[in-house]
């Protein structure tokens, strides 16, 4: 944690319910729509993560079993940590165009909407730093560590136990003001601060998420499947994707967002204003060739800054190529995946002979329809 010196109030003379009131206001004023504070105490979220690990749900993230129980106990991660301030910041572009209408034109590349414009971590860091330096200011022999997806958080459940929302079925948080369209970010710390009510549950009986996911992810309620979510497959996975679940990818080639576009609760969502969510690139109303075409050096170029580049352009390569596949026939669609054959690594060729079989497939169905 970092310790400095600061000309603040001892702990012994502070009013702790008074101080959260002040940490709140100043979270505001940074951003964060949302802010909860939490004991250590994670023990469900513990168990349900061991259970998922056990029967391998996680796929190729092994990084999901590596750190042992730090994970799930915030004292062993950072020693001395006994309460997590946990913010959210909604994160919804209000420029992007309509995803669901997206969705149904094939030949138009779908990018999952937290995806489209910077990569969030930098800004969301540097405003919990902000908000970390505040409270510093404001009492002395504070001490922190501050994370937004950087290190081994069960950063859902602190959230769900700070207030901030419930994990849905889709195993996201939802909050019942403001949908599920935000991003997390936490303080681990030592004050002993006052904590907040958990979250109660509002899924009730509805199952949207589990009926919409395409590839039957959601194999239970509030149990997913990482190799078969789409959002894995597109994001984490390196590898050949199975060819039974190509068809169901769509024209996702970042990402999913069904069960969130379908969740009732979203309809509370609210736009972010901030600027470094907004799209760029177009990525939010782009053909699937356009980026397609892109060359290696386009793509780390204009994905500089963006949480996509992370995948890599042979990831990117093959996510498209298997949207191209599923997209209706079109001739400059085919010669383009010829022609890109002959230069691609092994694991993207055989997505595009894939892609070129599903589109000579179309184009016979359409001759053939034509003939008749």
């Amino acid at each position: 944690m970092n310790k400095e010196t600061h000309p603040a109030d001892d702990l012994s003379t502070v009013d702790l319910a008074e101080l959260v009131d002040h940490i709140r206001h100043r979270a505001e004023q940074l951003g964060f729509q949302q802010l909860g504070i939490t004991d250590t105490d994670l023990q469900t979220a513990e168990h349900h993560l061991h259970s998922w690990l056990a029967e391998n749900h996680h796929g190729e993230m092994e990084y999901m079993d590596r750190h042992g129980l730090k994970r799930s106990r915030p004292g062993d991660l950072i020693p001395g940590t006994t309460r997590v301030i946990s913010v959210r910041m909604d994160y919804l572009p209000h420029e992007a165009r309509s995803a669901v209408d997206l969705l149904k034109k094939d030949k138009k590349a779908y990018v999952s909407r937290y995806a489209l414009g910077r990569d969030y971590h930098k800004l969301l860091r540097s405003r919990l730093q902000k908000l970390a330096q505040y409270i510093q200011s404001r009492i002395d022999g504070y001490h922190y560590r501050v994370f937004t997806d950087s290190a081994p958080v069960l950063e859902k459940a602190l959230a769900e136990k700070a207030g901030l929302g419930w994990i849905g079925k889709h195993s996201n948080l939802i909050n019942r003001q403001a949908g599920s369209w935000f991003f997390l970010g936490e303080i681990y710390t030592d004050l002993p601060l006052p904590i907040d009510a958990v979250a109660e549950e509002h899924c009730g009986d509805c199952q949207a998420c589990i009926e919409i996911c395409p590839t039957r992810a959601i194999i239970a309620p509030y149990q997913v499947d990482a190799r078969l979510c789409i959002s894995y497959l597109t994001i984490e996975y390196q590898g050949i994707i199975d060819e039974e679940l190509r068809p169901l990818l769509g024209n996702r080639i970042y990402g999913c967002d069904d069960c969130q576009l379908c969740c009732p609760w979203n309809r509370f969502a609210r736009v972010s204003e901030e600027s470094d969510y907004q799209p760029r690139h177009e990525l939010d109303d782009i053909s699937l060739l356009a980026l397609f075409n892109w060359t290696e050096s386009d793509f780390m170029k204009k994905m500089e800054g963006s949480a996509i580049r992370r995948i890599g352009y042979i990831s990117w390569q093959r996510n498209l190529a298997i949207a191209l596949g599923n997209a209706e026939y079109d001739p400059m669609i085919l010669t383009t995946l010829e022609a890109k054959l002959k230069s691609a690594c092994e694991l993207v060729s055989e997505h595009i002979s894939w892609a070129i079989e599903q589109q000579i497939t179309r184009k016979n169905v359409k001759s053939n329809l034509v003939g008749k």
